[in-house]
C-alpha cells in the first residue's frame, strides 16, 4: 500500500515543471514536454513508475479515433471525479469542440487555476478562463490522494 499523497504535493511535482518547453510526446523536467508528458512526469514523481507508457501519437490523434482514449487511459490510473468537484492537484481533460474528444490535459493549482503545456507554450501556470471552463470534459484525481 503506498502511502496517501497530498494534493499539496501534487501542485508542488507540478509546478517544478513550469518554463519546461513544449515538445510533442515528451515528459522531461526542464527539457520537454507536452500535456501528456507533464501529467505522466507528476505521476511519476508520486509514485516513482508510470502504469503505462502510451504508444505514439499524432497531434491530430483524438480527432483521427473518435474515441475517448484520453479518459479511458486516465480511468485505468486515477480515479474520476465530476468536473466541478475538482480541487487542487486533481487532472482536469478538455476537448477543444463539442463533438470531439477530449484530448488535453492540465493540473489543477488552485480554484480557477492549472498548469497545462500547450503548444508552441512552455509549460505555465494560467487562469481557468470561461474558454477553457467550457471545453472541461472529465477530472481525476491521482490514486492515494487524500
Amino acid at each position: 500500500m503506498t502511502a496517501p499523497v497530498s494534493s499539496e504535493r501534487v501542485v508542488a511535482a507540478a509546478r517544478r515543471w513550469l518554463g519546461t518547453p513544449y515538445r510533442h510526446q515528451a515528459s522531461l523536467i526542464g527539457v520537454g514536454c507536452d500535456c501528456l508528458g507533464l501529467v505522466r512526469g507528476v505521476y511519476r514523481d508520486l509514485h516513482g513508475t508510470e502504469p503505462e507508457v502510451p504508444p505514439p501519437y499524432t497531434p491530430d490523434w483524438a480527432e483521427a479515433r473518435r474515441a475517448e482514449t484520453l479518459a479511458a487511459a486516465a480511468r485505468r490510473h486515477l480515479v474520476e471525479i465530476a468536473p466541478t468537484a475538482a480541487l487542487a492537484g486533481d487532472v482536469l481533460l478538455f476537448a477543444f469542440a463539442p463533438r470531439s474528444p477530449a484530448k488535453h490535459c492540465a493540473i489543477q493549482t488552485a480554484p480557477g487555476r492549472m498548469i497545462h503545456a500547450y503548444d508552441p507554450h512552455p509549460v505555465a501556470e494560467v487562469s481557468i478562463v470561461p474558454w477553457w471552463r467550457a471545453r472541461l470534459r472529465f477530472a481525476f484525481r491521482f490514486p492515494g490522494t487524500d
